[in-house]
């Protein structure tokens, strides 16, 4: 018999495309996962997927399976959130805190999906750019941060949500536009683009330039758009989420490019303190932005 765990597996398949990725997300090994699909498939009799260069694609049988799923899963969450309702009306206020400001470019559906399901639950967002966005969460002027996993992990809870690919952002007419990857030897003489963070908080910095011994004049952005058109215009180059690069791409106005032979990778967690870990509407909304950031490009998913 079909079981909540394979409808869960269906729609982790679907969100991602990969059966690899799926695993990850099912937290099982791509055999096991493997392995649970064609036990379903015995047991109805015929296949779920067709191996596409896209990915995996949905059979008839496999897409009504997955919409049971959607609607089950759907159902189940729903009625989870009810009883923690009866046990006790949850309300008060969510700050969110973001350590990366490209999250703005998919956090708005997010923050929709999270007032359907905890509308007495006011959800709002500490503005600015912080030095140190813990330290809201010490002074108990925030809730939750999404950044990267801190040093020492007491007295937060953290919940992995996902890696994701930097890419090196240059101009169309760069002269190493047509590299396979840059380095950064290539970067020498040229002038970083950045959010006005602190350089330990930027990634390319602490994983690249600084092991090899390279310091770029930095010139800072608050806004996505303002980074781009600064790298169009040759001012410099940037590194920034490839999540937030897909529309400036599509529409030709830069180039992207790996950063070293395997690729530059960050990492995002939601965090907050373990008094509020227990909440059932902090653990949902992490499991909201995994499922709504399932389809951004250059995402894998954490252990």
């Amino acid at each position: 018999m079909i079981e909540i765990r394979h409808l869960r597996s269906l729609v982790a398949i679907a969100d991602s495309g990969k059966l690899a990725t799926a695993a990850d997300r099912v937290h099982l090994t791509q055999s096991a996962l493997s392995h649970q699909i064609r036990a379903i498939e015995t047991l109805y009799g015929m296949p779920l997927f067709e191996r596409t260069r896209q990915g995996l694609r949905f059979t008839p049988a496999g897409d009504r399976l997955l919409a049971l799923a959607r609607v089950v899963l759907g159902d189940i969450g729903t009625a989870e959130r009810d009883l923690q309702r009866m046990k006790g009306e949850p309300q008060g206020e969510l700050r969110i805190v973001l350590e990366c400001h490209t999250c703005f470019d998919w956090l708005m559906p997010v923050m929709h999906a999270f007032r359907q399901r905890w509308p007495e639950i006011e959800v709002d967002l500490v503005a600015g750019f912080h030095a140190d966005p813990l330290a809201l969460l010490k002074e108990g002027r925030a809730d939750l941060v999404i950044g990267s996993r801190p040093k020492a992990q007491r007295p937060w809870d953290v919940q992995p949500l996902f890696g994701f690919e930097i890419l090196a952002v240059l101009a169309n007419d760069h002269p190493l536009r047509h590299k396979r990857f840059l380095t950064a030897r290539d970067m020498v003489g040229e002038t970083l683009i950045t959010y006005p963070v602190p350089e330990q908080r930027i990634d390319l910095i602490r994983e690249v330039l600084q092991p090899a011994r390279v310091e770029l004049p930095r010139r800072t952005a608050e806004l996505t758009v303002a980074i781009v058109q600064l790298v169009a215009s040759r001012r410099g180059i940037a590194a920034l989420p490839s999540w937030g690069l897909q529309s400036y791409l599509e529409h030709d106005y830069v180039k992207a490019l790996p950063i070293g032979p395997k690729g530059l990778w960050g990492e995002l967690h939601a965090i907050c303190p373990k008094g509020l870990s227990a909440r059932p509407y902090m653990q949902d909304i992490a499991e909201i932005m995994r499922q709504e950031c399932a389809r951004l490009p250059g995402i894998e998913w954490l252990a």
